[in-house]
């Protein structure tokens, strides 16, 4: 009997030694980190993957972190790059800095045995804000599933997109993508690590929101990311419009945003790269949102985006991995999407934008009253921004790609808003993390029960690169023409492709500019 008891507290022992609880200590190329563990799960947070892109590396490629001696201890979100207010509307505490290259882990794991499925996060913002430590994006409940969540931090703004020729010269291949290059690097930095915090590099699925989202895109399309990732989930946000300067466009071209970024340089004093690379970063982050300036975002460069997306896709020259995309219904609702709008006044925008194809796209729009032009100006801003997009990217991979597409439209209009949802409406239920902050509704059951069903679809993916699961209604591989676009929102069943009359016009016009 003393020995069965001594056995048996042996046993104990070792369920509750250290080596058994959730991982808290990892070694990393750069050396080791501690974090600690909350609720069950390993949390890492503020890990440095790329040295501080300032001074002279203030518009360049991210340059590997110094290595550290000891063990550093990373349990607070590092800065976020530079963005001004919106930060704190997002629910953010972190401190800003152009020192802002940092990543975050939350993992389930007690060994690095355990090799888990990894999902990396890519903040949404517009490429001019967002962060990892907006609350919402808290990584434990995906960790809680069985699920390694790593999350990017990357340049925003003119740190992370400002083009301009001397800048183009100086890399010899283009200039603007700083911001997707971090994420490169950081996708890299989870191959080469995240095996340390019981991850499988083989087993990442990358996933983003927003600008999150067309980043998405971009590295799926980027030859720089091949072999990161073996899957892809894209919430609202794709580059599947031809490039260039016109209504409904896609990435500006490289010379049009070197245009753009010398003027605004030009006007900030700063007439060589020495000068750029001296301002203050205060006066750049400010500078950005003076009028006139350009809009910061991913450039057409031949280099990390090596082309036109939908021709890529096309000619079989991308990373083929399983996708799951999609869009809400009602994306512009929280854009200023509710301005009143005369038919007058819409004919005006689409007859000046819309060229040969202005009439088809009148057609599509309804605008013989102020309600109606308002709504269809409302619409054509959500579907040419992202509808469009997202199922021009699953009708192109379910053509072109031997991994499936599985395509899903968020649609749960409210009291707030009866004709449907507003952009990231998806997004606190994907992450089943309730917004606390004053004003904000509390969740329902039903609320919660929607939040279950979501997750379930986004680990399932990230696990197998199918969303289908036990208890979960059948999501069906898209196939263009057939009932297999996933709702998602009310009633969770398979329908067909939703408006598919616009989203025609809307393509047909994509054609014409595309051939001209």
């Amino acid at each position: 009997m003393k020995q069965a008891l001594v056995a048996l507290g042996a046993a104990l022992s070792l369920l509750t030694s250290p080596a058994q609880a959730a991982i808290s200590q990892a070694q990393t190329t750069a050396g080791a980190v501690q974090g600690e563990v909350v609720d069950g799960i390993g949390e890492f947070k503020g890990i440095p993957f790329a040295a501080p892109p300032v001074g002279e590396l203030r518009w360049k490629a991210p340059q590997p972190p110094a290595p550290w001696q000891g063990v550093r201890k990373t349990v607070a979100f590092g800065p976020a790059c530079l963005q001004g207010a919106i930060l704190a509307q997002m629910g953010s505490t972190a401190a800003q800095s152009e020192d802002c290259l940092y990543i975050d882990v939350w993992t389930p794991a007690n060994t690095p045995a355990d090799k888990l499925p990894v999902i990396a996060w890519i903040y949404g913002g517009g490429f001019n804000s967002g962060a990892t430590s907006v609350p919402m994006y808290d990584g434990a409940n995906f960790a809680h599933q069985g699920l390694v969540l790593v999350s990017l931090s990357y340049r925003v703004g003119p740190f992370g997109f400002l083009a301009t020729p001397e800048l183009s010269a100086e890399s010899g291949h283009g200039s603007g993508n700083y911001g997707l290059l971090d994420l490169v690097a950081g996708l890299r930095w989870v191959h080469d690590n995240i095996a340390r915090f019981g991850g499988d590099p083989a087993k990442v699925t990358i996933m983003g929101h927003s600008a999150g989202s067309m980043a998405v895109s971009e590295l799926v399309a980027s030859p720089l990311a091949r072999g990161l990732f073996r899957g892809a989930i894209a919430e609202s946000g794709a580059n599947f419009a031809p490039p260039g300067s016109f209504a409904a466009a896609g990435v500006p071209l490289q010379a049009e945003a070197d245009a753009r970024g010398k003027a605004w340089l030009s006007a900030l004093g700063a007439n060589t790269l020495t000068e750029a690379r001296a301002l203050p970063a205060e006066k750049l982050e400010a500078a950005q949102h003076d009028k006139g300036a350009p809009r910061f975002g991913p450039v057409m460069d031949g280099y990390v985006i090596p082309g036109d997306q939908a021709l890529l896709w096309r000619q079989g020259r991308f990373n083929d991995v399983p996708v799951l995309v999609g869009s809400t219904s009602d994306e512009a609702a929280v854009f200023g999407g509710r301005r009143t709008v005369t038919p007058a006044e819409f004919e005006r925008q689409v007859r000046d934008g819309y060229g040969a194809k202005a009439d088809e796209i009148l057609a599509a729009y309804p605008h013989e009253t102020d309600v109606q032009a308002t709504r269809s100006a409302k619409n054509l801003m959500t579907e040419t921004t992202f509808t469009s997009n997202m199922f021009a990217w699953a009708t192109l991979q379910a053509q072109n790609g031997r991994a499936p597409a599985y395509a899903y439209y968020f649609h749960r209009p409210t009291d707030a808003n009866p004709e449907g949802s507003g952009h990231g409406s998806e997004v606190p239920l994907v992450f089943a993390n309730e917004d606390h902050r004053p004003g904000r509704a509390a969740w329902s059951d039903e609320d919660r029960a929607l939040s279950h069903e979501l997750q379930s679809y986004w680990v399932n993916f990230a696990k197998t690169g199918d969303p289908n699961g036990p208890g979960l209604p059948k999501w069906p591989k898209f196939q263009p023409g057939k009932i297999t676009v996933m709702a998602l929102g009310k009633d969770n069943k398979p329908i067909p492709l939703p408006l598919e009359w616009r989203l025609k016009a809307l393509a047909n016009y994509y054609a014409w500019r595309r051939a001209r």
